[in-house]
């Protein structure tokens, strides 16, 4: 039997051996060529947007997993005998003919590897029944690169691997059933790269059973079995089809059953299609069709078998074959669909997306397109491509465009899909809803979201409907009342499942998780859709009846910046901004940051424009621009409203969106785009920027201080979130894959300014309250940790008092909380007389009255909750006796409405009511002293601005001891006297220090990206040299402008004419000629010169050595480390990390590790293998040198950077080393520790 699990975890690992093994075997060969090829057709159609080295990684990983499955499928064919002779392994004897097969082989060609063995294999199995699309050297992508000898040697010994005390086959792939399922989990998991790339999830069994059951069942019925087709556009690894043929097959046999079993099977497959863009999955679906086929067959042997008839292609189901019914919007689409990989079988891929099916269902990918040029592909031809679209929007017009169309003559198809729900509320959703839903038959709308569904953390909708004009006037929906308690032991039994499959058809039904009920198709043809349940529609109605809509209220909401390119752009203070040359900043708030009425913490961001919020001049921020450059192309790629900025006539620096009305006076209310709960908070001293997920509100001009805090209070209310989470998208747990959460409470939700404009403010005002609120907070953040460390030197004593007032504030704050809350169901109508009181007693997370009710739910056994274990807050079931007896009886009463009021008790739950959930007193205390500790050792009586030196980690511990200061809040931090301050210091600096030489930062993949990126500078360098040379010759422009507009006169002296010209050219019309001249010179040069500048693909965590490295980078590579690290570079008699500080330019730094490098050479005597990094490291910094440090420098008459690669290659040459070996260098490997083995007693 498959082990699935066993088999998953060890194909992973021979994964990335095979990868290894491919990019070895070519990186320069004819496969290679052949893909670079493709790249750039694909490019030049604009089918792609990846660079080569991104685009020949995904066709290393296609042909890595090609050559698993190709065997994988041989190994399942040879265990459960469908294969006459073995060719791979086997049990017994088995295993002993594989291997004299493969001696024949080799005696008969003895220079074949083993890789030739196997490519031979192939072709020998593909003319066996059935096999030849999975073996097709036409379209698979193993033929085109194929691993080494070595590598194909990995794959015969992974298969033929033994257990060392049974003898039998590591991995048996014999199955009495033929069940296929496991390659299910390889199409999902056994590439990561893959899974990203086409968001690969499989859909569970008990989905793909009900979809079917209201798609193909009654197609089958209305159509007939004998003229029914099925069609999965998105099939993966083929759930859909093979539940699909199941229910045909079973047709065929109750309606001919003396028809041969292989024949009934051909008639069902001949009504299954799939097409997937990801090669390996159709691979996979194929086999797992042809096994269901030879199962229901009853054929035992391939060899006599049929020759089954399979309809699967490879290919875009967005970008090819017609799109029936449904406009074709936009020009230039023609030249991108009529593009095909290798890997597609073009006419079959267009003879499937031509037909029109009876059914068509699908699990279409939950994630946005990735590849900016299909991106731009589908808005092209997809009407429901709006604004930043998930890819549900255009596979949903999709799916109904493959549907038969339904008239009079002839019925509509039917159509099934299960989609992620963002579409329902987000912005981008509006076209698709309003634009293509309202004109089809939508049948049924059914909210999943509640759902337990394995694998899937993206809260999703299952649709259905026909491909026809509107019949009804109603739409079934099935509304999401409450999520699953707690994860099923069979998600097939959930509790919301099952609901859902029971009450779809009992209109008017409600239980605890869904109700059922007949939506008018009117309400569904308007964006957005709110299909919550349990009379949630009926209580947002009831608010917003007696309420003005905020947008009365408003002058301006939304995004006031985007920079479209946080990682380039946003740092965590002005420090480290500086350190990249002392670049221009300006306080940026991000959400996360937004909080319980507070800004918890004020960024930097690089700013490039003036205090008009005009974009700076060039000249007027050198040194920000130079901080800039290595992301130039990045940021040049940015689009604002589709098209790229710089198209625009936009700066390529600029922000990419900055709304100046919106930051011009200082009175905001800001919130965070994406939060669990409502985070509103009233700022008051404007100079701040806020991201794009830190969305602001702007009153009306005559609104004053006070008509922020009240509306702000009503904002961070209960009843404010309960409408917020009505009206917005839930994002789940923010990631596909992630499960889905048990509460509601950890479900985030987007907030959209759109949305908001619509949310209805009560007719009165809290009052005192909102005031008293803002006092508490204000007071509280001056309680942090973080502000006492920077009012003075931190002092245990300081830091004790103010814990106290902390936590007496927090507490005040919660009260005040509370009663805001009460106080708005009584000013929303919610309820005539909800209980209040004055002056409430301060309190703890846990002692509300929702809690105190959550608590003896949980007692009972009927709730399980980690709301008390993650907010550090005791359950408690009785009324504290400590509360003034009048406030107790405040409390019962309201605990008595949440369990009586069906409103009440729908808005009292943990999702809608604030968790005020921070960081532990001490966790911020360590974070606030280590803070200061590292700032005091960027101080720069450590480090020598003039003369910059390297030193160990040691040296810099031995210059703290001097530092009466930093030993005592080193104390404070470490929480004991006499603690290890040289280790200490060697913590503290490397996790704040990157290494110096790219192969001590990246990983194999980093470096790859790294070498792409480098790729661009060097274009970029060619482009700026353009420029500086085009400039250079300014005047040259300006005077053929002046002449052409200024000819010689007839019998006009030279002389004259040239003074004339001196005088002339000074006008702002042959300025503005000569920089329109020089601008068209500029353009025709890079295009002819220089060529597209592809935009590399940006960083992951994987691509860096270190977690450490991740963080301090970012997606773009930006330094913003405090030190850099020189590892290999330390004496022996001092083993510590040396480190600079990592505020010195690029000539600074080259100064300061050839000075070490003399150092080693000269005093330590190093060998020539102990100076190489040093060498390569002070190559890496040469392009720099040239770039920013080449002209004459004034102390030493050289340009630095040529004299920096002089010395390098004199270095080298003298050292019998070549600049390639230094390019090449990779740290050794680290020693193993061994243990010695102890002597007995």
């Amino acid at each position: 039997m498959v082990n699935a699990e066993r088999l998953l975890d060890d194909l992973k690992k021979l994964r990335k051996k095979l990868e290894a093994d491919l990019r070895g075997h070519h990186a320069s060969s004819a496969g290679r060529a052949a893909v670079e090829a493709e790249w750039q057709e694909a490019r030049d159609t604009r089918r792609t947007a990846d660079t080569f080295e991104t685009f020949f990684g995904a066709a290393v990983d296609q042909a890595a997993v090609h050559w698993i499955l190709a065997l994988v499928f041989l190994r399942f064919l040879e265990d459960n005998g469908l294969l006459d002779r073995p060719l791979i392994a086997g049990a017994g004897e088995r295993l002993e003919l594989a291997q004299m097969r493969q001696r024949e082989h080799f005696r008969a060609h003895p220079t074949d590897s083993d890789a030739e063995y196997l490519l031979a294999m192939f072709g020998e199995v593909a003319r066996l029944p059935g096999l030849r699309g999975l073996y097709d050297p036409d379209h698979n992508p193993l033929f085109r690169l194929p691993v080494s000898g070595d590598g194909a040697k990995e794959l015969f010994d992974f298969f033929r691997q033994r257990g060392a005390d049974t003898g039998a086959p590591v991995h048996d792939f014999a199955d009495p059933d033929w069940n296929t399922r496991f390659l299910g989990d390889l199409y999902q998991d056994l590439s990561e790269e893959a899974r990203k790339r086409f968001a690969l999830l499989q859909t569970p069994d008990f989905v793909e059973a009900w979809i079917l059951s209201r798609t193909l069942d009654p197609a089958i019925r209305e159509f007939g079995h004998e003229q029914v087709r099925m069609i999965d556009p998105t099939c993966g690894s083929g759930h859909f089809l093979l539940g699909g043929f199941a229910r045909l097959l079973e047709e065929w046999r109750r309606h001919a059953p003396e028809m041969p079993p292989a024949a009934q099977a051909q008639k069902a497959l001949d009504a299954v299609a799939g097409v997937d863009l990801n090669p390996f999955a159709v691979e996979i679906a194929r086999f797992r069709l042809l096994v269901a086929a030879l199962k229901a067959a009853g054929e035992t042997r391939l060899a006599s078998a049929p020759d089954f008839r399979l309809s699967l292609a490879v290919g875009d189901s967005l970008l090819h074959g017609r799109q029936r019914d449904f406009a074709q919007i936009g020009d230039g689409f023609d030249h991108v669909s009529g593009h095909f990989y290798s890997a597609e079988d073009a006419a079959g891929l267009k003879a499937l997306l031509a037909r029109e099916y009876h059914a068509v269902v699908g699990n279409p990918p939950y994630i946005t397109p990735k590849d900016a040029a299909m991106r731009d592909a589908y808005r092209a031809r997809f009407e429901s491509c709006h604004m930043k679209y998930g890819l549900g929007a255009p596979f949903t017009e999709r799916f109904f465009g493959l549907a038969q169309r339904g008239t009079r003559e002839r019925p509509a198809g039917f159509v099934g899909l299960i989609v992620a729900n963002s579409f329902m509320k987000r912005e981008f959703g509006r076209k698709l809803i309003e634009g293509v839903l309202s004109r089809l038959d939508l049948t049924h709308v059914v909210d999943c979201s509640g759902a337990y569904i394995p694998g899937h953390g993206t809260p999703t909708v299952i649709m259905f409907g026909r491909h026809r004009e509107p019949v009804g006037s109603v739409v079934r929906t099935v509304r999401g009342i409450r999520g699953e308690p707690e994860a099923p032991e069979d998600p097939a039994r959930g509790l919301v499942w099952s609901a859902i499959v029971t009450q779809t058809d009992l209109v008017g039904s409600e239980s605890t998780f869904i109700s059922s009920e007949d939506t008018p198709r009117e309400v569904l043809s308007r964006h957005p859709w709110n299909i919550g349940g349990g009379g949630a529609a009926d209580v947002q109605e009831l608010m917003e009846e007696s309420s003005k809509p905020l947008i009365h209220h408003l002058q301006a909401a939304g995004i006031s910046a985007v920079t479209g390119a946080d990682d380039a752009y946003v740092f965590e203070n002005a420090f480290q901004i500086n350190r990249l040359g002392g670049a221009s900043s300006y306080p940026f708030v991000v959400g996360e940051e937004v909080r319980d009425y507070q800004i918890r913490q004020v960024n930097s961001v690089v700013w490039t424009h003036l205090s008009t919020f005009e974009p700076a001049p060039e000249t007027h921020i050198p040194t920000t621009l130079r901080a800039l450059w290595p992301t130039k192309s990045y940021l040049k790629g940015r689009k604002r409203f589709g098209t790229p900025m710089v198209d625009r006539g936009l700066k390529w620096y600029e922000f990419q969106e900055l709304y100046p009305a919106k930051l011009a006076s200082p009175l905001t209310i800001v919130y965070p785009v994406v939060s669990t709960h409502n985070h509103f908070v009233f700022d008051r001293c404007g100079g701040k920027i806020f991201n794009s997920k830190a969305a602001v509100l702007k009153l009306r001009p005559e609104y004053g201080r006070e008509d922020h805090l009240q509306i702000n209070a009503i904002l961070n209310s209960s009843a404010a979130c309960f409408w917020l989470k009505q009206a917005c998208h839930n994002k789940g747990l923010r990631g596909i894959g992630g499960g889905i959460t048990a509460e509601a409470w950890e479900q985030f939700i987007e907030i959209s300014s759109t949305r908001l404009e619509s949310f209805p403010v009560c007719p009165e005002y809290v009052g005192d309250r909102a005031i008293e609120i803002d006092r508490v907070v204000l007071d509280m953040s001056a309680c942090t940790p973080q502000a006492a460390c920077h009012r003075t030197l931190p002092k245990r004593s300081e830091l004790d008092t103010s814990k106290q007032q902390y936590e007496r504030l927090l507490r005040r704050a919660i009260a005040l909380q509370e009663e805001i809350d009460w106080q708005c169901y009584g000013l929303y109508g919610l309820h005539q007389a909800p209980p209040e009181y004055g002056v409430p007693p301060p309190l703890n997370v846990g002692e509300r009255a929702f809690e105190i009710v959550m608590a003896r739910r949980a007692v009972r056994g009927d709730l399980k909750t980690a709301w008390f274990e993650r907010h550090r807050a005791a359950a408690i079931v009785d009324v504290p006796v400590h509360w003034p007896e009048d406030y107790r009886a405040t409390v019962e009463k309201r605990i008595a409405l949440i369990e009586s009021d069906p409103t009440i008790g729908l808005i009292e739950r943990p999702e809608y009511k604030r968790r005020w959930s921070s960081e532990p007193w001490e966790k911020m205390e360590q974070g606030a002293l280590r803070a200061w500790l590292l700032d005091r050792l960027e101080d720069p009586r450590f480090w020598d601005a003039a003369d910059p030196r390297i030193v160990t980690t040691r040296n810099l511990a031995d210059a703290t001891r001097a530092d009466a200061e930093f030993q005592s809040v080193a104390e404070l931090y470490v929480g004991r006297v006499g603690f290890d301050l040289e280790a200490l210091v060697a913590e503290l600096a490397a996790t704040e220090s990157a290494p110096f030489l790219a192969a001590l930062r990246y990983s194999e993949t980093g470096l790859r990206k790294r070498a792409d990126w480098e790729a661009t500078w060097e274009k970029q360098r060619a482009e700026d040299a353009i420029d500086a040379e085009l400039a250079a010759r300014r005047d040259e422009f300006l005077r053929a402008a002046w002449s052409r507009q200024n000819p010689r006169g007839e019998g006009e002296p030279s002389e004259a004419y040239a003074a004339r010209m001196v005088a002339g050219v000074a006008a702002e019309a042959v300025q503005q000629a000569a920089d329109a001249a020089i601008s068209a010179e500029a353009k025709r040069r890079k295009v002819a010169e220089v060529g597209d500048i592809p935009v590399p693909p940006k960083y992951r965590t994987p691509d860096f050595l270190s977690a450490t490295f991740w963080g301090l980078r970012g997606g773009l590579d930006v330094p913003k480390e405090r030190f850099v690290s020189f590892p290999h570079c330390a004496r022996d008699a001092d083993p510590s990390l040396p480190i600079l500080w990592a505020g010195h330019d690029h000539l600074a730094r080259a100064r300061a590790l050839a000075s070490l490098y003399v150092e080693r050479r000269d005093t330590d005597g190093w060998p020539s293998v102990r100076l190489l990094p040093m060498l390569a490291g002070l190559l890496e910094l040469v392009p720099w040198l040239r770039q920013w440090h080449n002209d004459i420098d004034a102390e030493t008459g050289l340009r630095m950077g040529d004299y920096f690669a002089g010395f390098i290659e004199e270095e080298a040459r003298e050292r019998g080393l070549t600049i390639e070996d230094l390019r090449n260098w990779t740290p050794p490997a680290p020693a193993r520790r061994t243990r010695t083995r102890r002597a007995a007693a």
